[in-house]
Order: structure tokens, then sequence, then C-alpha cells
């Protein structure tokens, strides 16, 4: 079955180039790509970053943020959804529901009108970055976005974060759940409150069952991430449409970015593995 699928996939690639080649009559320009993904500086003397690469790190950036707080917040409602207290549960289930429920792309607009007009302000955000000089907004540029481009950021990093988190919630409340009831009563009999049956007894426990998805939930934010291009955040589809308008490589480019958003999966899907190959033999 293996050797079929892989017969009929290299058949397709073949009809595809077939097509491109000789009924499309593509000119094809592969030449050009690697000037898009890095520049030599004659001012430093040296190999720099452009467009491609540098959308290549907004998009890690991006995906590592909104993962954080995503973690957090999935974290937190993962807990209220186990908790003993009605009112917890209920708000754990109406943000999963809610959330899940809804467009990704209807989520981005809303953070990114609501979060750049009314939070951020209300915030003091924008004030903090204008007071912000020398290093240290070299170094928040690094790790966020150029203050220009903090607001769009922002707002995506927030719109992803809130998505992701409605999984990760339910990561964390099945890897609760499937902790064996007798765990609770052993730690019940031993005196232990709510609170600190899941501290000190079932969250050590559960961890090892989080983190492989948890894992796994940070690719699929990586592939998530190409929706914010449609606020104008710099990440890697971004710059691939802009450059795309502008030289009219259409397959070269998205050849490439297909490629690099691979070369992210990818690599993370080796080390999740390598992850989970690690905890199978602590717990075994």
């Amino acid at each position: 079955m293996d050797v079929i699928i892989g017969m009929l996939m290299a058949s397709f690639a073949v009809y595809l180039a077939f097509r491109v080649n000789f009924r499309i009559r593509y000119d094809w320009n592969w030449e050009a790509i690697p000037q898009y993904l890095f520049r030599y500086d004659a001012t430093a003397r040296r190999w720099i970053p452009n467009i491609l690469i540098q959308g290549l790190f907004t998009t890690l950036k991006l995906s590592l943020w909104a993962t954080l707080f995503a973690t957090l917040i999935g974290g937190i409602m993962g807990l209220f959804r186990v908790s003993g207290s009605f009112f917890k549960r209920m708000a754990g289930a109406t943000y999963v529901q809610s959330i899940r429920n809804l467009p990704p792309l209807v989520l981005i607009f809303i953070f990114y009108y609501f979060a750049s007009d009314q939070i951020l302000p209300a915030l003091g955000i924008p004030n903090l970055i204008n007071d912000t000089e020398g290093n240290s907004l070299r170094i928040f540029s690094f790790f966020f976005a150029p203050p220009s481009l903090l607001a769009p950021f922002l707002s995506g990093m927030i719109a992803l974060a809130v998505f992701e988190g409605s999984y990760i919630t339910e990561i964390v409340r099945a890897g609760i759940q499937s902790i064996d009831h007798g765990q609770w009563e052993a730690s019940c009999a031993l005196g232990l409150n709510r609170w600190q049956q899941l501290r000190h007894v079932i969250f050590p426990q559960a961890v090892s069952r989080i983190l492989p998805p948890l894992a796994g939930q940070f690719i699929s934010t990586i592939k998530d991430s190409a929706i914010v291009s449609v606020v104008s955040i710099q990440e890697l589809t971004f710059q691939g449409l802009e450059l795309m308008a502008a030289t009219y490589m259409t397959f070269e480019i998205w050849i490439t970015i297909t490629g690099m958003y691979l070369m992210m999966t990818l690599s993370c899907s080796l080390a999740l593995s390598k992850i989970e190959r690690r905890i199978s033999i602590h717990t075994a």
C-alpha cells in the first residue's frame, strides 16, 4: 500500500511539472530566490537575513509567545474543567465551546481591532515602547517586533493564544482525568485538600501525559500562525504574498515557503518523537 501511495504521489508531481512547463509555459527563476533569503550588507560587511528569513523569524517568535500564553490560559482553564466548583467548570466549558466553535479568522479580526484600539492603549503599552530606547529597544524588537509593528504583532499573538488555549485546555483536562481515581482517594486519605492533591500527587503524574500533545499543539500553532497574515503581521506567509506581488515568481516563492514551513514542523516533530521516547522510558 505504501508503494502504491508513493507511486501515486510521484505521478501527481510529474503531472504538475508537465502542466507547469509545457501547458502554462512558466518561466522558472530559481536563481533569484537566494537573494530573498539572505543579502549582503555592505555597511556591516556581512550577510544578513532578508525578507523570507525575517518572516520565518517572525513566525517562530509569534508561535513561541502564542504557545506560552496559550499554555497559561489552557492550564488555568484545564484546572477549571476538573474543579469541584460548578461555576469554574461552567466557565471552563463555556470558554472551550465558544472558542472552538468560532472561525479563527473572526478571532483574528476581533482581537486586531479591539486589542489595537482599546486594550494596548489602556495598558499604556504604546507609551512604554515610545519611552524605551537604546539597547532595551533593540532587545524588545528582537524578541517581539519593531515598535511600528508591535500593535498587530501583539493582537495576533493574543488571538492565537486564546484560540490554541482552548485546545490546550482539553489536553490538560484529559491529562488530569487520565490519572487513576485511586490516586485521588489515596491522597485524600493522607489528609490533603483538593489543591494539595492536584499539586503534589495528580499533576506531577499528569505532566508526562500532557507534554507530548502540548508539543504537538506548538506545531499546530506554527501552521495556524499563517492566518494572521490577513492583518499585515509580517510573518512568513505575509512576506511571501508581498514578494509574489512584487516579482510574480508564484511557484518558486510558494515552493520555498512550503519547504520552510516543513523545515519548522518536521524539526518539531522529530524533537517531539525524542521527548515521547524519553518519557516512555522514564514511565515504563
